[in-house]
């Protein structure tokens, strides 16, 4: 297993760097930490690593001072965390002069398949002059279990599937100029390409398949996330449940999910599952980011835990591959595209629903700066879908402190007439054009 190691580390300071798609991640700016980067199966956590690599040497690093290991590698099978320590000496066999002299980073990739794994980390942060980064499969490094098992020696770096910025540069599409003002064929083209967007999703690998293709994959995900994240992790024995639960959700996105409702659908079909066992279930798929769950908004933690909660897939091209109710999911894609879009920009989300019963889309709440109500609806020409959502959004803002009002919409077609009768605070914009600003 050492040879193996070595022959490794030998390919690992001298391979080139991948040709990728720049992502719009940022690593925490705080030093002597260990970055766990995390996120759901083939969202591109491994190609943002190699990103950092490139950065690092295109600053000045040299080369074999960026060293990527992958343990997943069916020679390093069995391995535990006592042979760890032959990564370090086999490197520092090989360069000795950046021993205690040099920061040397580190990028160890599935390293959760090492049992242990933890402890090696924690003593080399302590004993050696190195940066470490981890990555795994999504539910091995969440975020409470590297907090667990690091002690606070760890930042985590949240990687999702391609953001619309992202997917635009992967198409070599991507706009130079502010949003606001790019000229009127670019706004039809980039438009277009945000119907495609929410269809197709942001997961790299499926960017350009055709949908025979594209759905098979998307689904392969999900079987992967349902069998090696929640199955063999958890002890999953309740099959039958765990998979009606997935495609309940990922069938009907951006739909209010009530555990207590499904699981009396189950067992009117015949499905023994407990509640329990459902609500372990359900937060089994959220850990494993595959869904995205928002509760309403309320002071009361009991009604929080008492009302339904909005359930989304964490990738627009999830709701394709799982929906069969054969409607256009226009609306569903753009509020789960908003949402995630939130996420990515680390504002705490919730919905809001009025005295009156009228329900708001998002209640986002920045790390900083002042929160904002916003109401996602595919079109705005048609008059009473206008008033319907000025309506809501009007009795939320005068129950939340006059807080800024904004309407995202899939088109640009009839906003500046829906703007002109929009309430006074409320904002209506093209969701692509929301998405392409730097800071939301």
């Amino acid at each position: 297993m050492r040879d193996v190691i070595r022959r490794k580390l030998a390919d690992a300071v001298h391979s080139e760097f991948p040709s990728l798609t720049r992502r719009d991640v940022r690593l925490p700016a705080v030093p002597g930490k260990t970055h766990a980067v995390i996120g759901m199966r083939r969202a591109g956590k491994t190609c943002f690593l190699h990103q950092v690599q490139r950065d690092r040497v295109d600053q000045g690093a040299a080369r074999e001072t960026q060293v990527y290991f992958n343990f997943d590698d069916e020679r390093l099978a069995g391995m535990d965390a006592s042979q760890l320590h032959w990564l370090l000496e086999e490197y520092y066999l090989r360069f000795p002069q950046h021993r205690d002299q040099r920061r040397v980073a580190f990028y160890l990739d599935e390293i959760q398949v090492v049992r242990g794994w933890e402890t090696f980390v924690r003593r080399v942060m302590d004993t050696e002059r190195v940066d470490l980064f981890v990555s795994g499969s999504s539910a091995k490094m969440l975020s409470r279990e590297v907090a667990t098992a690091l002690r606070g020696r760890a930042m985590e770096t949240l990687v999702h599937p391609f953001g619309f910025r992202e997917f635009l540069r992967h198409q070599n599409a991507e706009p130079d100029d502010d949003p606001l003002f790019l000229p009127k064929a670019q706004r039809s083209r980039v438009e277009q390409l945000f119907g495609g967007f929410l269809v197709q999703g942001g997961f790299p690998e499926a960017q350009g398949l055709a949908t025979e293709d594209r759905l098979p994959l998307l689904q392969g995900y999900v079987d992967s996330v349902i069998l090696r994240d929640v199955i063999e992790r958890h002890g999953i024995t309740n099959v039958v449940a765990l998979r009606h639960l997935t495609r309940q959700l990922l069938g009907t996105a951006a739909g209010m999910f009530s555990v207590h409702r499904f699981f009396n659908d189950q067992k009117s079909q015949g499905v023994a599952v407990s509640k329990d066992a459902l609500h372990a279930m359900l937060g089994h798929l959220e850990d494993a980011f595959l869904i995205r769950l928002v509760s309403m908004h309320t002071r009361s933690e009991r009604q929080r835990q008492s009302n339904p909660r909005k359930a989304f897939p964490v990738d627009s091209g999830l709701i394709t591959a799982f929906d069969r109710s054969g409607r256009p999911g226009t609306g569903h894609a753009l509020e789960t595209v908003v949402l995630v879009e939130l996420e990515r920009r680390r504002c705490e989300r919730a919905y809001v629903r009025t005295a009156s019963g009228a329900e708001v889309d998002f209640l986002a709440t920045p790390l900083t700066g002042r929160p904002m109500l916003i109401q996602v609806c595919a079109d705005m020409s048609d008059a009473t879908t206008r008033a319907r959502e000025f309506r809501a959004l009007s009795e939320a803002m005068n129950e939340h402190k006059k807080l800024p009002g904004l309407i995202l919409t899939a088109s640009s077609t009839g906003l500046s007439h829906a703007q002109a009768e929009a309430p006074k605070g409320v904002t209506i914009r093209p969701a692509w054009e929301w998405m392409l600003e730097a800071g939301g």
